[in-house]
């Protein structure tokens, strides 16, 4: 790919808020990827994303929904999870639970492994989207040069 062009391939996945939709989301993030090297950590953040969002929102409510986007450049790929909004009205967040806690790990876990983790609320839903550099930069103020 020519360094000026920019080609970036999006899919899109809603899915119903139920737990075994969390390993469809995996399976499709894992076919979408197929052999990137990047695949596993882009599978592992799909499902952290897509159990947060039947647990901690109205996704898991028996009409709820949440929705997954993956964008797949030569420089990043991209995993979004929007969930259904509603319980309780708090944006995802990192927590530091204690060593006997069930929960609380999924978003860390997702921090560590992306290089960026965004949380964008819009009508009370959230969107957390994480990113996964192909390559050492973009940082902030890195550059290719």
């Amino acid at each position: 790919m020519h360094e000026y062009t920019s080609t970036t391939r999006v899919w899109g996945l809603t899915c119903p808020g139920l737990p075994e939709e969390v390993s469809r989301a995996r399976r499709w993030t894992r076919d979408i990827l197929g052999s990137s090297p990047l695949a596993e950590d882009a599978e592992l953040i799909a499902s952290e994303l897509s159990a947060n969002a039947i647990l901690h929102t109205a996704s898991g409510r028996p009409t709820g929904s949440f929705h997954l986007v993956l964008a797949v450049s030569a420089q990043v790929i991209a995993l979004s999870v929007t969930d259904g909004g509603g319980v309780g009205g708090t944006a995802p967040k990192v927590e530091h639970p204690d060593e006997e806690a069930v929960h609380g790990r999924g978003l860390g876990m997702v921090s560590t492994l992306a290089h960026r983790v965004v949380v964008r609320n819009s009508d009370g839903a959230h969107t957390v989207t994480a990113e996964l550099f192909t390559s050492p930069w973009p940082r902030p103020g890195g550059h290719p040069c």
